[in-house]
């Protein structure tokens, strides 16, 4: 008999679940949108609810089996993956409210602040004024996106003895939770969202320092891992699928189920090990070494981009070193950018010629980026020109129109365009996507430039980790996510970043693949303890070797896209690569100037 393996995705507004067989092949999906409620008057609040997103798993589960005539008997393992978003239960699991006003803290659907949520910024503010070596963990500076600052807000707004009966899950633990009854955490929500240390653990100075010392004098209930007891990705959570959620998902109890993951990480494991077709010859399978200078992109309303190295590297601006974070003793690194798929989009939504787009593209038959790829193409013939920078080389585009995650770590970054006439054409929408697409990739180059900047940054602490190094060393990007489908910004890609892109085979299935990954790596856990001596435990390089050797297994080759820029259009991207970097600047010097005149 035939084993199958289930991944579950929960993005920001989707749930998607795939059944796979021990190679990594699809043999079915599923995917059920997710509702994400928003304020009218408050253009900073998100939410959801795991009410929703748990029927919306069930109903995908169920279908991919149904499609894939597949029996639940014949599923070894299940996989999570989310956003790192913060839901919030009573001790019974049940959803509490996390809107403002009177049913805040009441029993509620609306229980998840998201990951997009930026309520928390006077929080965000506090925590980072600590000087806390937390701090040094996440770049240097705290983003208002993670969960302390959120759980410091429902404090302040929420009745105490409503916040006193809360407990509090990094969305991908929650789905764990929901699904075995046990609460452990995966240290990867705690390290990379919760203010968790690597071989510290919860540092009681910084949460009695905030304002959260009810925390520590609970021993940490609340956010759970009081004992030091995290999971590393994939290792199995409790006794697997509880008899309530097996029956609810279709599935057999008892199902192992794999430490969760956070969405971008998920996409790292879904994506590094595969190896890429360049000139028709396929690469040799690549060691976990290699995974150094592999750099995971997950592009989809936001980008996040993930790197691990042997040693822990602090890097201004970028969050981490987190250790084991996805392998044990290896250490990560992400930056991000907050708006990107959600930046294209409103671009294109809000030109005067979006209407006509839309219908062009209708009349056509293609899909919208292609018809804008054709209009381009139509502007350099016209004007005589060999390349779409050309076309917007006046015209200077930052694209932080929802703050700037990294490297500037600044949540008031705004964007700007400088050089805008009255030209209100189809024409001017095609130039404007392009300048939006040409900012997003100058800010990954940006990102990748200071990872791999030697730096003598140096923690706050005299307490730091022994193994360190001073910068990466990145040489390829591995994509994931619904960007990696648009091949001309892959290409643009390619070329700001002077380094070739890999494309998975299926870019909207690699962050759930790598949740099915973590179902196998669940289940060859259980069976080796299961034929070894109880007080026998797998060790670390054996534990490490087993997943690697997994993802290798179970992840499709990729195509690779390599630079293709000629003199001229280097010279223009690093022409622009520079305005980018003064724009920064000037940005920050107008706010000074502004924050000077009306005190």
């Amino acid at each position: 008999m035939t084993d199958y393996y289930i991944g579950i995705d929960v993005g920001t507004g989707s749930a998607r679940a795939i059944l796979v067989g021990e190679d990594g092949s699809i043999v079915a999906s599923s995917t059920q949108e997710i509702i994400t409620y928003r304020d009218p008057e408050d253009h900073r609040i998100f939410e959801q609810s795991t009410t929703n997103i748990w029927a919306a798993i069930c109903k995908t589960i169920q279908e991919c089996l149904s499609d894939g005539a597949v029996s639940a008997s014949s599923v070894k393992g299940i996989g999570f993956d989310a956003t790192c978003s913060l839901a919030v239960t009573n001790f019974n699991g049940e959803p509490v409210t996390v809107t403002r006003g009177d049913q805040l803290g009441q029993h509620g659907e609306r229980n998840i602040v998201l990951w997009a949520d930026h309520r928390a910024e006077e929080e965000a503010e506090l925590i980072n004024s600590t000087g806390s070596e937390v701090l040094d963990y996440v770049g240097g500076t705290m983003s208002l996106e993670m969960e302390c600052p959120k759980m410091l807000w429902l404090k302040k707004h929420m009745d105490p003895s409503l916040f006193a009966r809360c407990q509090f899950f990094d969305l991908p633990d929650f789905l764990t939770y929901r699904a075995t009854s046990d609460d452990i955490r995966s240290s990867c929500s705690l390290t990379c969202k919760c203010s968790y240390i690597p071989d510290k653990g919860w540092r009681a100075d910084f949460f009695q320092k905030i304002g959260l010392g009810e925390f520590v004098e609970r021993n940490y209930e609340p956010v759970g891992a009081a004992d030091g007891s995290v999971l590393t990705a994939g290792m199995p959570v409790g006794r697997g699928l509880s008899k309530k959620a097996a029956q609810e998902l279709g599935l057999v109890e008892g199902t192992p189920v794999g430490s969760a993951l956070i969405d971008a990480y998920a996409g790292w494991v879904g994506t590094v090990a595969a190896r890429y077709k360049e000139n028709s010859m396929l690469s040799e399978p690549p060691s976990i070494g290699e995974s150094q200078h592999r750099l995971a992109v997950v592009a989809g309303t936001s980008t996040c981009h993930i790197v691990q190295s042997p040693a822990a590297v602090f890097v201004n601006g970028v969050w981490g070193p987190y250790k084991d974070a996805v392998f044990r003793s290896w250490w990560m690194n992400e930056g991000g950018q907050s708006s990107t798929g959600q930046l294209i989009e409103f671009i294109l939504t809000t030109h005067p010629a979006y209407p006509q787009l839309v219908e062009q593209g209708k009349r056509e038959n293609k899909p919208i980026h292609a018809v804008l790829e054709d209009i381009l193409q139509n502007l350099r013939t016209e004007r005589g020109v060999e390349t779409n920078i050309e076309l917007t080389k006046d015209v200077h585009f930052y694209p932080d129109f929802h703050g700037n995650r990294s490297p500037v770590a600044d949540a008031r970054m705004r964007g700007s365009i400088v050089g805008l006439d009255l030209d209100v054409s189809i024409a001017d929408l095609a130039r404007k996507y392009y300048l939006t697409l040409e900012s997003i990739c100058l800010q990954t180059r940006h990102i990748i430039d200071c990872l791999n900047a030697k730096t003598s940054n140096s923690p706050n602490t005299s307490s730091i980790p022994s193994s360190r190094q001073d910068h990466h060393n990145i040489s390829t990007i591995y994509m994931s996510g619904g960007q990696a489908k648009n091949r001309a910004l892959m290409q643009l890609l390619a070329d700001v970043c002077k380094m070739p892109v890999v494309l998975p085979a299926d870019s909207g299935a690699a962050v759930v693949l790598g949740s099915a990954i973590l179902g196998r790596f669940a289940r060859e856990v259980s069976d080796w303890h299961a034929s070894h001596e109880v007080n026998n435990h797998l060790s670390e390089a054996e534990q490490n070797e087993m997943l690697w050797r997994i993802m290798v297994n179970m992840t499709p080759s990729g195509v690779l896209v390599a630079p293709t820029a000629t003199p001229k259009e280097a010279r223009l991207l690093e022409a622009k690569y520079d305005i980018f970097h003064e724009t920064i600047g000037i940005q920050k010097r107008w706010r000074r100037q502004m924050e000077k005149a009306v005190q």
